[in-house]
């Protein structure tokens, strides 16, 4: 197959926000580098990340299965299928189309060794880096540039900004993943700018006891953001305070100083923030040592050894700021 003989390729990429933001990078150098018209299909939920993507031609949705679209797939004789879910159902998708397709090394048990024995013998390669190994046979490089967020109507945060502002995600899919109370408090106190609290329903309390407790420094829009809105206040923000989710890389793509506190997972699975070479090299707070961590490549919805060390051992201070 030669990706650059192609006219038409269907891209793979079904959840989650921070995954589809990093398909970005894949999606604008092969539009670029063949000319082909490129087709994209993820769930419907997170269709807003990619309508104002000029480098897609057309953007499939689903809402329960991609199998909801394999007719209307099929009619699009696509000359090949760039596969970046890589999991059961990408691969039946693939097999019902019958094109030829290029996937990745996901590295599981390389991962499984990293989260049951402690054993690290990943490679120092981003999850990104990875995608472009795997187009390198068919011609195709990465360009520099960088991931993309780009916003289809204008717009307006839901709220009125201060003139600076930091912006805080409450917010992760993984409870594992999601910085405590604990450590708000910690770090509230530490900035000299305001911090406008982000994050969805799971997140309103929290955010409002914090804003409560903290009036002037803490504005809390949890729960009333929606993602582009929320992709909208990163942008305007003068830093932003992170757990590994997928608001880290939106920050990434919108090129903002990142303070990224990791819980449960840890940058050596390649999917830390990828950042353009000239972008301020984001700052990382994780607790050192730990044998349990990371505990898995994905998060838990609480610690499965009750203690939650990767976040709760955290200290923050004026000087980390």
């Amino acid at each position: 197959m030669r990706l650059k003989n192609a006219r038409k390729i269907l891209i793979l990429r079904f959840s989650s926000i921070g995954d589809i933001v990093l398909t970005t990078p894949v999606v604008r150098c092969v539009a670029k580098q063949t000319g082909a018209e490129i087709h994209f299909l993820t769930r419907r939920r997170f269709a807003e990340l990619l309508t104002g993507n000029p480098y897609i031609s057309r953007l499939w949705t689903y809402e329960q299965s991609p199998a909801e679209q394999i007719e209307l797939l099929r009619q699009e004789g696509f000359d090949a299928i760039i596969d970046l879910h890589k999991n059961f159902r990408s691969r039946a998708l693939v097999f019902r189309l019958g094109r030829p397709a290029i996937s990745f090394d996901k590295l599981n048990v390389r991962k499984w060794l990293f989260v049951r024995l402690g054993i690290n013998c990943l490679p120092p390669l981003h999850l990104v880096d990875r995608y472009f190994r795997a187009l390198a046979p068919e011609g195709i490089v990465y360009d520099g540039e960088g991931l993309d967020v780009f916003f289809a109507q204008p717009g307006s945060p839901p709220v009125e900004l201060p003139k600076r502002f930091i912006a805080g995600i409450l917010g992760a899919t993984y409870s594992t993943k999601q910085i405590p109370f604990e450590q708000w408090q910690q770090i509230l106190p530490c900035l000299d700018l305001p911090v406008v609290l982000l994050g969805g329903e799971r997140e309103v309390a929290l955010g409002q006891t914090l804003a409560a407790q903290h009036p002037g420094k803490a504005i809390s829009i949890a729960g009333i953001s929606s993602l582009m809105e929320s992709a909208l206040v990163i942008r305007e923000a003068d830093m932003v305070i992170t757990p590994d989710t997928g608001m880290m890389h939106i920050a990434a793509a919108l090129g903002k100083p990142l303070h990224v506190v990791w819980g449960n997972t840890h940058p050596a699975f390649g999917m830390g923030p990828f950042l353009k070479g000239e972008v301020v090299k984001p700052v990382h707070h994780a607790v050192s040592g730990l044998r349990c961590r990371p505990c898995s490549k994905l998060g838990f919805d609480r610690c499965p050894k009750g203690h939650f060390r990767c976040m709760r051992d955290q200290q923050f201070s004026k000087a980390v700021f």
